[in-house]
């Protein structure tokens, strides 16, 4: 077989002499267009050994350019959720205010005074920006924020109960998603793990036997994520807590999903809240920010100060601590609940709250738009580890067409990618977790998948 001649194939230099390479310079740079021919250059040679012939010099900076654009392509990209699952795990759980968002932005254009005292003029503590409006909202004595709820949970049991016993009931050693699971979370603390009861039931006297032998402390992790039902028995928090404190043993309880409001009110399962959680006695609470609370991703810690103190002078809690952007999330989510605004600032809320005849029109509106399409009844899911199987009832925007899986890729290529879910034999597109202004895009987006040739 005769060798393949490389010698017609110009240098890179030579390429970037070309006037159209200018425009491949002024977007990516010298660096990224010097890297992006030289790969262009070996798929080339690549090729020419099976035959193919050396394109021209143009197409060489074409096929450059279409790499530097794969190369500065974000992977995290916004997506319209039309999947009616309000807090989507996959895409990012809850959408955030605006004002979270400007709160965020504010704190990030500038240099802020995420650790200095504007009163006194010396090093002050960042702990202190979530604090103060936790402790209104809740009646806590002290409380802190770091960046997600297993370390709020990881951080409290290492600063509260290294080397020492602690109570859990057996049904709540639970995978919390991704692989992480209670277990682990507490042996990798330092806590020695006591479980108590049984998968379905557990008893008062479980708890105070585990006391009696010389455990330090009670782990309750609500279920957020999973139900057990039938033949159950767990005693009320109110009791776990006496039991606790009558061996002067703090009570820890890890709620997840963060509730302010009654989730009940709008026929939901209820959902145990964190004021909740405080008149119940709970020494200390962990709770996440961006499931039911409804802002950005954190683990929220509060409770007793003494117990505080210890956990924020850990050494952990540095190396979990909140920054600036999410400091100033958590406080502005937060304000919305303490003007008693929440359910009509806070996105999930909304959603959560909208009432059928707006959900109806909005459907019935697309429906018009893209000139085709059935409205049905469904049902939308909180979703993100919160209320397991509870469901609200919707009306969806239904389509069959007959590449249903290809259809729902292509909305995924856009620009704007657009999610939706497939349900006997039809693409189903619920408006409840459309947000507003992404609703003229959607529109746009199923518009133009339908007239391609799928």
């Amino acid at each position: 077989m005769p060798k393949t001649d490389f010698s017609s194939i110009p240098s890179v230099d030579s390429i970037l002499q070309s006037p159209l390479a200018n425009d491949l310079i002024n977007t990516a740079g010298r660096e990224l267009a010097v890297r992006s021919i030289r790969q262009s250059i070996d798929q080339i040679r690549e090729k020419m050994t099976s035959g193919h012939s050396l394109p021209d010099t143009d197409t060489i900076i074409q096929q450059a350019e279409n790499l530097v654009r794969e190369w500065l392509k974000p992977s995290l990209v916004p997506v319209i959720n039309a999947s009616g699952i309000i807090l989507h795990t996959n895409l990012g759980r809850a959408p955030l205010s605006e004002e979270t968002i400007i709160a965020m932005r504010s704190v990030s254009w500038s240099y802020n005074n995420l650790e200095f005292d504007l009163y006194t003029g010396r090093r002050g503590k960042r702990s202190v920006h979530a604090e103060e409006i936790l402790q209104k909202l809740t009646g806590a004595e002290s409380a802190l924020v770091v960046n997600n709820n297993a370390a709020a949970v990881l951080l409290t049991l290492s600063a509260l109960a290294k080397s020492k016993k602690v109570v859990i009931p057996n049904s709540q050693l639970v995978e919390i998603g991704g692989g992480f699971r209670v277990p682990d979370v507490m042996r990798q603390s330092g806590a020695k793990l006591v479980a108590v009861g049984t998968t379905n039931r557990i008893h008062l006297s479980d708890y105070v036997q585990a006391l009696e032998d010389g455990a330090s402390l009670v782990l309750n992790a609500h279920s957020s994520n999973f139900k057990i039902i039938g033949f159950t028995t767990e005693p009320k928090l109110e009791e776990i807590t006496a039991a606790a404190h009558s061996f002067s043993v703090p009570f820890v309880y890890d709620i997840g999903s963060g509730a302010m409001i009654d989730t009940s009110l709008f026929g939901l399962s209820h959902e145990p809240t964190v004021v909740e959680a405080m008149a119940a006695g709970a020494d200390i609470i962990c709770f996440s920010g961006d499931k039911l609370l409804g802002g950005p991703q954190a683990g929220i810690i509060i409770g007793k100060k003494d117990l505080l103190d210890k956990i924020k002078r850990h050494p952990l809690a540095r190396a979990v601590r909140a920054d600036k952007t999410c400091l100033a999330g958590i406080t502005a989510t937060l304000t919305h609940y303490l003007k008693g605004e929440a359910l009509v600032a806070i996105p999930i809320w909304r959603m959560i709250s909208l009432d059928q005849d707006t959900i109806y029109q909005r459907a019935h509106k697309w429906q018009r738009s893209i000139g085709q399409g059935e409205i049905i009844k469904g049902t939308s899911m909180v979703g993100g580890g919160s209320l397991p199987g509870d469901t609200l009832p919707t009306y969806l925007l239904a389509l069959r067409i007959k590449k249903a899986d290809k259809f729902l890729s292509a909305l995924r290529s856009l620009p704007i990618p657009t999610i939706g879910r497939i349900e006997n034999d039809q693409i189903l597109f619920d408006p409840r977790t459309v947000l507003p202004n992404q609703e003229e895009i959607f529109v746009q987006n199923l518009n133009e998948v339908l007239h391609k040739k799928i």
